[in-house]
């Protein structure tokens, strides 16, 4: 649920004006719940690829770091750099992930339809 509101969040920042205290508000209530899915992620073990871990393991520990970095090249004025960080993981974390997640055979797959 907090993945799907991520992934419509984002989507509005995208669109907003941005820059604007709105724009930053919304930017900190994104990537908290990001990281809250992304930390979530590393304790699902459906697919044991090596050990316990899997594709998804090192995708959530990329997602971490980019939405470090991102905020910190923000916090520095770097803003086209912040921009193109911030597409990536949209496009990476939430969109590609989201297709394989709602993949037919999955667990979501089956919850939702």
């Amino acid at each position: 649920m907090i993945a799907l509101a991520c992934v419509l969040l984002g989507g509005f920042q995208f669109v907003s004006a941005k820059g604007t205290p709105q724009h930053r508000w919304l930017g900190r209530l994104w990537v908290g719940a990001m990281t809250y899915v992304a930390l979530s992620s590393l304790f699902i073990h459906d697919i044991k690829l090596w050990g316990l871990f899997s594709p998804i393991h090192l995708l959530s520990l990329w997602t971490l770091f980019s939405l470090a970095y991102a905020t910190h090249l923000a916090r520095r004025g770097r803003i086209k750099q912040h921009r193109s960080w911030m597409i990536a993981l949209y496009g990476l974390a939430l969109i590609v992930t989201g297709v394989f997640t709602l993949w037919p055979g999955r667990v979501m797959h089956d919850l939702l339809f």
